[in-house]
């Protein structure tokens, strides 16, 4: 049920420090779907993604909260290392898409929306928060590493994040 009128990353109350943080929030609640799945979902298969305006289906912001596509795991496993607490662009990218990733801490993510992160930390991307699709997925070293991709018409990339997700769960087979 909604609890805020906001169509999606493109809206500017993402960006007021008084809005919830909707990920975090989001994370919080990953417990239903442990619930709906009828069994326990380790939290390192779990991800949270919202997509771009292009993206979408629906005109209202919402987050999939759904588990981790396998090939996806093992490539964030892969480059664990490599993933840093700056915005950077993901080796070979995911799902023939580009995206950008950055690591932060459990504490990092309660105090602060990845929205905001992305907003302030790359360039550009406050002024077209609409063509990026966020992901948030937690890693082996129990850090998270948050994920962007952004509205790349020419790549056949319309931003939309839940690429990465298998809502038929197969990372628990």
């Amino acid at each position: 049920m909604p609890t805020y009128r906001i169509n999606g990353t493109e809206s500017p109350l993402l960006l007021k420090s008084g809005t919830p943080n909707f990920f975090w929030l989001a994370w919080q609640a990953r417990s239903f779907m442990s619930q709906k799945y009828g069994q326990e979902i380790p939290d390192k298969a779990v991800s949270l993604t919202i997509n771009s305006r292009s993206g979408r289906t629906q005109n209202h912001l919402h987050i999939h909260i759904s588990c981790l596509r396998t090939d996806v795991r093992k490539q964030l496993d892969d480059n664990l290392a490599k993933i840093s607490t700056r915005w950077l662009p993901l080796p070979g990218g995911l799902r023939g898409h580009e995206y950008l990733a950055r690591r932060v801490t459990e504490n990092e993510l309660a105090q602060r929306s990845p929205f905001m992160m992305l907003a302030e930390e790359v360039p550009d991307a406050r002024e077209h928060m609409g063509s990026y699709a966020l992901a948030m997925v937690r890693q082996s070293d129990e850090s998270f590493v948050l994920l962007a991709t952004q509205r790349n018409l020419l790549a056949l990339n319309l931003a939309s994040a839940e690429e990465i997700q298998d809502h038929q769960c197969d990372i628990l087979r």
